[in-house]
């Protein structure tokens, strides 16, 4: 049996954090699919709870509102990497959570330490689900949703790169507005209070910067390999 079967039915947990524009999703879609393990989109969440308060009137620049109405929302991730689904009250949130008024507002909607502590419990419990292993991505899942995690790697990128890949992802967009956006976000999500992102002080970091999306998935499927078999 080859350690890539091997590596596919051991139950392994992979935190993958770093900010935006670095490959975080496609990469830990891919490596998922190709070591047959599930998949969360942890942003999509802190997405379709700041997309639920917008739609419902909540003033998302009120933190004591936020808090208030945080726990109303039924947030449920689908975790098949290959078609990775996401509903709120029972509503397909995929399309609508990734509106520019949604990424715009997430940030803040997220700092709120009521939303974070629901969201947190909400990934745990999907991770402890999740028996044949699971590849958890997003900002903080290292140092706070998962610090036991098998495997930790942090993405990064140079900001020029995140944003070229984002306006390459968004037609019409400039990519000068798209870099100010986008450190614009990583300043806010880096300096809240409540899970800032970071990298965990055990994690591999992995520069995306000159590397194809390609090349990033065959590093992180490599490290998880290595993982299982040191195991």
């Amino acid at each position: 049996m080859s350690t890539t079967v091997e590596t596919a039915r051991s139950s392994v947990i992979v935190a993958i954090d770093g900010p935006s524009g670095t490959g975080k999703s496609s990469t830990s879609k891919a490596v998922a699919a190709a070591l047959g393990l599930s998949y969360l989109d942890t942003g999509a969440q802190y997405r379709a709870i700041t997309w639920w308060m917008l739609t419902n009137g909540i003033d998302v620049s009120n933190a004591e509102e936020i808090a208030t109405a945080a726990a109303k929302p039924v947030i449920v991730s689908g975790t098949d990497p290959a078609a990775p689904t996401i509903t709120v009250d029972g509503e397909d949130a995929s399309g609508p959570i990734r509106t520019q008024e949604v990424t715009s507002k997430v940030s803040a909607v997220s700092a709120v330490p009521e939303v974070r502590t629901l969201i947190t419990a909400l990934q745990r419990s999907i991770a402890a689900a999740a028996t044949g292993g699971i590849v958890v991505e997003g900002r903080d899942i290292g140092t706070t949703v998962l610090p036991d995690a098998d495997l930790k790697i942090f993405l990064t990128a140079s900001p020029e790169a995140r944003a070229a890949r984002r306006s390459g992802e968004v037609k019409g967009s400039d990519l000068t507005a798209t870099r100010e956006a986008l450190i614009k976000r990583d300043a806010a999500d880096s300096g809240r209070k409540t899970s800032p992102l970071a990298k965990a002080d055990d994690a591999v970091e992995v520069d995306t910067t000159e590397l194809t999306l390609q090349q990033v998935i065959e590093c992180v499927v490599t490290l998880v390999e290595g993982k299982r078999v040191a195991a």
